[in-house]
C-alpha cells in the first residue's frame, strides 16, 4: 500500500511539474513575443504620391521600423488629430504648404523637436523657427506661358500681371486654395496689405475665366487658347510632362515656363513638411523618420520621381530641374504664410476672387 500510495503520488507531482513547465513556457513566450514586437511608426499624410510610399520602405529596409500609413487631406487630418486628443496613434504629420504645418502648429497638434541632423540638412527658411514642423521638399508658383501667344521679355512679376495688357488672358485658381492664399500672403508680407489687396483686384480683372480647377487645368487652358498666361507650381509641370497619358504631356509641351519677381525679391515658393505630433507614441521613431526624408538620398530620390525641389542644399538636382535653369527665390520665411493665411483669405472675399 504505502509503494502504491508513493507511486500515486510521484505520478500527481509529475503533472503537477508538467503544468507548471507548460505555464512557464506559455509565459516566457508572450514576454518574448512582447519584446520582440516590431518598431513602428504612425503617419498621417496629405501626400499622394507613390515616391513617398517607397521612401517608406527603404526606410522600414534600413531601420527596421515599420512605417503605417493614413492618408487623407490636410483639413481631415488636422480634425482628426483635435479629436483624437492624447489618445491619437500618430506619430508624423507631413502635408504641403507651409500655411497648413501653421495651422497644425497654432492648434497644438505639433510638438518642438530639437535635431542637429535636421538642422543641418534643411536652412533656417525651410523650417518652422521652434522646430515644430521641417520643410522636406519645396515648389516655385511660376507662370506657365503659351509658347506661340507670349513672348517671354513681356513677362517680369506677379505684379506686372495686373497689367492692362494681361486683360483676359490670365488663369489661376480659386482663393479656396491653399496655394493661392499662400502667394497672396507673401505679397502681403511684401507689399503690405494695400498693396496685396491691389494686386488680386488687379489680377482678378485681368483673369480669362472664372478662378476654378487644378495647375493642371489651368495649364490644359493655355494650351487650349483659353488663355495665356497660367499662375501653378513647378512640379505639376514635371508631373505632367512625365505622365503616361498622351493629353496632359501634350498640354505641357505646348507651355514654357519663367520665374517671376527675378528682378526684386524672388519667386514665391512654398513647401512640402512635416512634423512631430504632439502625442506622438513613438517620437524617436518619427524624428529618425523625417531626418532620414531630410538626408541627401531621400531628397534626392523626391527631386527625380516627383520632380520637386529639394530643401537638403548638398542634393542633385534632377535633369528637368536643372534644364528649367536656377533661380532667386523669395527669402521669406516660410512660417509667415500661415500667419498672414486669415489676412490673405479677408483680402479675397473683399475683391470677389471665389
Amino acid at each position: 500500500m504505502i509503494n502504491f500510495a508513493t507511486q500515486i503520488n510521484k505520478t500527481m507531482l509529475k503533472h503537477i511539474l508538467k503544468t507548471v513547465v507548460i505555464a512557464l513556457g506559455g509565459a516566457l513566450m508572450l514576454a518574448c513575443g512582447t519584446g520582440e514586437k516590431q518598431e513602428e511608426v504612425n503617419v498621417y499624410t496629405h501626400r499622394h504620391y507613390e515616391a513617398d510610399q517607397k521612401l517608406f520602405d527603404m526606410f522600414t529596409e534600413e531601420t527596421g521600423i515599420k512605417v503605417n500609413v493614413v492618408s487623407a487631406s490636410a483639413d481631415e487630418l488636422i480634425q482628426k488629430l483635435e479629436l483624437e486628443g492624447a489618445n491619437s496613434p500618430a506619430d508624423v504629420l507631413i502635408t504641403v504648404d507651409a500655411g497648413r504645418l501653421h495651422r497644425a502648429e497654432e492648434k497644438g497638434l505639433l510638438q518642438s523637436v530639437s535635431s542637429s541632423t535636421l538642422e543641418t540638412n534643411i536652412p533656417a527658411k525651410f523650417r518652422d523657427p521652434d522646430g515644430s514642423w521641417f520643410g522636406l521638399t519645396y515648389r516655385a508658383r511660376i507662370f506657365a506661358y503659351s509658347k506661340e501667344r507670349v513672348n517671354p521679355e513681356e513677362l517680369s512679376s506677379y505684379e506686372a500681371l495686373t497689367e492692362p495688357q494681361w486683360k483676359g488672358r490670365v488663369l489661376t485658381r480659386s482663393s479656396e486654395n491653399i496655394y493661392n492664399q499662400s502667394l497672396l500672403a507673401s505679397i502681403i508680407a511684401n507689399n503690405g496689405e494695400e498693396g496685396a489687396q491691389e494686386w488680386a483686384a488687379g489680377l482678378l480683372a485681368n483673369m480669362a475665366r472664372d478662378p476654378k480647377g487644378s495647375d493642371r487645368d489651368q495649364v490644359k487652358a493655355v494650351a487650349s487658347g483659353e488663355g495665356d498666361v497660367a499662375i501653378v507650381n513647378t512640379y505639376y509641370i514635371g508631373i505632367m510632362l512625365n505622365d503616361a497619358n498622351e493629353e496632359e504631356r501634350k498640354a505641357a509641351e505646348k507651355i514654357a515656363i519663367f520665374f517671376p519677381n527675378q528682378e526684386d525679391r524672388g519667386t514665391h515658393i512654398n513647401i512640402s513638411g512635416a512634423g512631430v505630433t504632439k502625442y506622438a507614441p513613438n517620437k524617436d521613431n518619427a524624428i529618425k523618420l523625417i531626418e532620414f526624408l531630410s538626408e541627401a538620398k531621400s531628397q534626392e530620390f523626391l527631386a527625380n520621381i516627383n520632380f520637386e525641389y529639394p530643401v537638403n542644399p548638398n542634393t542633385e538636382f534632377s535633369d528637368l530641374l536643372k534644364a528649367w535653369g536656377s533661380f532667386k527665390s523669395d527669402e521669406l520665411n516660410l512660417s509667415i504664410l500661415g500667419e498672414k493665411n486669415s489676412e490673405a483669405v479677408m483680402i479675397f472675399d473683399r475683391v470677389g476672387w471665389k
